[in-house]
């Protein structure tokens, strides 16, 4: 009878070691919910930010300096101000379809499925990462994972894996989302067979434009030595009064 007690608390003691420990707020929160706190914490109805975008390769790196405006997460409208070769250049997102306005040639071209995938003005964020921002939202199902110490960060790691049907071109994404403030601090990219790509790290807090939030975003692919892209938030305005008629062809055109 006793050898039966020991056998019985050994196999309990085991279970709680290896099982996850959870807090007591993430079993109020799905995970669903988890990911959604994260991705509007990082907006609001209407706003407008101002940043640069840092293309590095081990030989070289060029920078490049815009203004974007979205409203909601089905609009969106990005102005290249610098440097003179690109200045004028926009792209418009309206859902999940895309234009670029290239002024050189005076056209404006549409972003088909085929270039979702497809580097961004040269850059490690693809077609899709910029057009289909709300994705994880809407397109995945969501997973709490563990609790994980990242970056000095308690975080929820919640894996998020594309719904049947879904258009989206990864296979599974990681992401570590911190546990006090719902910001999102890493995410990892994954194709069909479970390979990483690459990887999103968002750093330097900072309050803008009334709201904390990542201002610094680098997005760093697996195995290419040497590359990345970096995003630097150096202005912002969560209260913007921008509303549908502002994202137009004929806007993108014009705007400044």
């Amino acid at each position: 009878m006793k050898t039966t007690i020991v056998i019985i608390m050994l196999s309990a003691l085991s279970f709680m070691e290896f099982k996850p420990i959870l807090s007591k707020q993430t079993q109020l929160l799905t995970p669903k919910e988890i990911v959604d706190k994260a991705y509007y914490n990082e907006r609001s109805n209407a706003y407008s930010l101002d940043m640069s975008i840092k293309v590095v390769r081990p030989n070289w790196s060029r920078e490049l300096f815009s203004r974007t405006w979205a409203m909601g997460s089905a609009y969106g409208l990005m102005l290249i101000t610098n440097p003179a070769k690109e200045k004028g250049v926009s792209f418009l997102r309206i859902k999940s379809e895309g234009w670029n306005w290239l002024p050189n040639i005076e056209r404006v071209v549409k972003i088909s499925p085929s270039q979702m995938s497809q580097s961004w003005m040269g850059s490690d964020f693809s077609n899709e990462d910029l057009l289909k921002e709300a994705s994880i939202v809407n397109d995945y199902d969501h997973k709490l994972l563990s609790e994980e110490i990242y970056g000095n960060t308690n975080c929820y790691k919640i894996q998020a894996t594309p719904k049947a049907g879904a258009a989206v071109i990864w296979g599974k994404k990681i992401i570590w989302i911190g546990k006090e403030d719902f910001l999102e601090r890493k995410t990892e990219n994954y194709d069909e067979d479970g390979t990483l790509i690459s990887t999103l790290i968002k750093t330097e807090i900072k309050e803008i434009g009334g709201k904390k939030i990542p201002t610094t975003l680098t997005m760093t692919p697996k195995n290419k030595k040497g590359n990345s892209t970096v995003v630097t938030i150096s202005g912002g305005n969560f209260k913007a009064t921008v509303n549908e008629s502002f994202f137009t062809q004929e806007n993108m055109k014009k705007v400044k």
